[in-house]
């Protein structure tokens, strides 16, 4: 500016001389906004200094940073390199060679990602007081390295923060269940560059990243309950030590000479009053028994009161452990995305259990279910789908290996005849019935084979269809005494229905038939024990279903529950989990779990 005001005022010089300063001028402010000008600041956060910007441009562009607890940057590379870019290299997390407020409150974040459910290591909890105490060299002097990493470090453990809150650490697609996150991505740049970096309330932006979900909630409450129970179990000799293990279930009155440990141990999580005396007789009575049946109730086994076998070695798992499965728990939480986050349905398979909650999100009635064997390759997967449609009096397409490998034995035993006697009839592939056809035929697939409606059809008198890459559904059937059994894996990966009945009567509520009948109580029983077969009625409001894996749930009422990771998803997730980032991101290449045609 000084320059310009020296042309326009100098009226002495000559016309000649003007126009020659000006020239030079205007040639010099081309080249310099051509070739010399920095590309403009994008990022609207507090400008900061480039100082240090040659030692950002050196990390960002190495994807990795020694140092760092997990130093590849894998996925997160790009979002920090543009997270630098819009802010033109200034660093974002320090102010005079110390850390802002933003980068004090998120190491506290990070110190405390436990009572999130997540791993204070993957954001190098341990590692920040050593690193604010190096931005200042021996003699007081910022130190250029150490400021720089601190930057790079702060903004990938803070972009991994937010996304993990987010929307979980690991892809689900990973594990082939079927739930979709792509909608969940958020844009770390624009939420840590022009938000975090500023924040005056880092804790309370941090927060807004969480499912807004009252399930979500209970069990983070119920998490940081588990975090303190585990460390009061740590601290004392009598809770840490395992309870000896009977032979047989002590019944009411029998001796257990560790009787006052076992009181210890069910007072510890409030199944036994904390006020309850000990009991110095060594025997156990009526309040064990008692406290003994909730404890029993809260994780899945017999409820009779008795101190089985099976009840010592639940109550002897580590405390540790409970707070992983809770932890477990809040990663598929984030998994998915807003439309089910308030499932209408919802079956929480190592419970063997059904949950409906109405349109405000209450719960309204449960039932007991039927999943898939643990063994034969037949787990129910994990999904989140729309259901669609109910099917009244529905066949059953019998799936190619259920023809191979437990119908074709008795066709080879009894003949073809065995098809007819056990209600199964075959089909070409458009679905009409054959009159005569060959045991050959049958075993290689060659025609189809189905089992006509009716109520010794496997899969009952009604199914509830979800469309889902596996083929999987749930439905009534004809095998009502498995619904007595404790633990109920028996089903080829279908979800069996104790009241499905009562299921339908539910979802079918707010809707006519085609005469303009309601659907009530009288009108479903009709439809499944005398209309017409395969009568298929097309919901006018599909419901966000969730087949789900919660080995921790927490009731409506605030109750944890826990059971036996049945399918050993937990153990897979935990083995991919410790590892640490980056995390997988694509399918884990393993055999394919998805059922042909129609499963049951």
């Amino acid at each position: 500016m000084a320059g310009w005001a020296f042309i326009m005022d100098a009226s002495a010089l000559t016309r000649r001389t003007r126009q020659t300063l000006a020239a030079g001028c205007l040639l010099g402010l081309l080249l310099f906004a051509d070739g010399c000008r920095k590309p403009p600041r994008r990022s609207h956060s507090a400008e900061n200094t480039t100082e240090y910007a040659s030692q950002l441009q050196a990390i960002v562009t190495a994807h990795r940073l020694p140092g760092m607890r997990w130093p590849s940057f894998g996925e997160y590379g790009g979002p920090v390199a543009a997270f630098y870019e819009a802010r033109d290299y200034e660093v974002a997390w320090t102010r005079d060679a110390q850390p802002t407020p933003q980068a004090i409150a998120l190491q506290q974040a990070f110190f405390h990602a436990d009572a999130r459910g997540l791993m204070p290591q993957d954001y190098d909890a341990a590692l920040w007081t050593d690193r604010n105490a190096r931005l200042k060299d021996a003699t007081g002097h910022p130190d250029p390295e150490a400021i720089a990493q601190f930057d790079v470090a702060m903004t990938l453990c803070a972009m991994r923060y937010a996304s993990n809150l987010h929307m979980g650490r690991v892809n689900p697609s990973h594990f082939n269940f079927d739930i979709d996150v792509s909608s969940k991505k958020i844009d770390l740049v624009d939420f840590v560059g022009e938000h975090l970096v500023d924040s005056p309330e880092v804790a309370a932006l941090l927060a807004t990243l969480e499912p807004d979900s009252e399930e979500y909630r209970k069990t983070e409450a119920a998490l940081q309950r588990y975090l303190g129970l585990a460390r009061q179990q740590a601290a004392s000799p009598v809770l840490r030590a395992p309870l000896p293990v009977p032979e047989k279930a002590i019944a009411v009155g029998e001796p257990y000479a560790a009787a006052t440990a076992l009181a210890a141990r069910l007072q510890l999580e409030g199944d036994l009053p904390a006020d309850t005396p000990a009991n110095l007789a060594a025997a156990y009575d009526d309040q064990l028994a008692a406290a003994v049946t909730r404890y029993q109730h809260r994780h899945g086994l017999p409820e009779d009161g008795k101190l089985s076998p099976a009840t010592v070695r639940s109550l002897n798992v580590p405390l540790t452990m409970r707070v992983l499965q809770l932890a477990d728990a809040l990663e598929r939480w984030r998994w998915l995305p807003s439309e089910y986050l308030h499932p209408r349905l919802l079956v929480n398979l190592p419970e063997f259990q059904l949950h409906t909650y109405n349109a405000q999100g209450q719960p309204e009635f449960s039932m007991r279910v039927v999943a898939g064997q643990v063994k034969g390759d037949h787990e129910t997967p994990v999904l989140a789908r729309m259901m669609r449609y109910v099917v009244f009096r529905p066949y059953w397409n019998v799936p190619v290996s259920i023809v191979k490998k437990e119908l074709a034995p008795h066709i080879a035993a009894s003949g073809i005849g065995y098809l007819a006697s056990k209600n199964f009839e075959v089909t070409d592939r458009k679905g009409n019935v054959l009159p005569s056809f060959t045991a050959s035929q049958v075993v290689r697939a060659q025609v189809m084979v189905r089992e006509r409606p009716g109520p010794t059809n496997s899969l009952g008198l009604v199914k509830f269809m979800f469309p889902n890459q596996f083929s999987v559904y749930m439905h009534s059937t004809p095998e009502m005494r498995l619904f007595a059994r404790t633990r109920r894996d028996y089903s080829h990966g279908c979800v069996r229905l104790e009241k499905a009945e009562d299921l339908a009567v539910w979802i079918l509520q707010q809707q006519n038939d085609r005469d303009g009948q309601p659907w009530d109580q009288d009108k479903v029983h009709d439809a499944m024990n005398s209309g017409p077969d395969n009568h298929t009625v097309a919901l006018k409001t599909p419901l966000p279903v969730v087949l789900f894996y919660l080995t921790g749930f927490v009731e409506s009422d605030g109750e944890v529950h826990f059971f036996d990771d049945i399918y050993g998803y937990d153990a897979a997730l935990n083995r991919v989990l410790s590892k640490g980032p980056p995390y997988p991101t694509r399918p884990e290449p393993v055999v394919s779990k998805t059922k042909d045609e129609d499963t049951v």
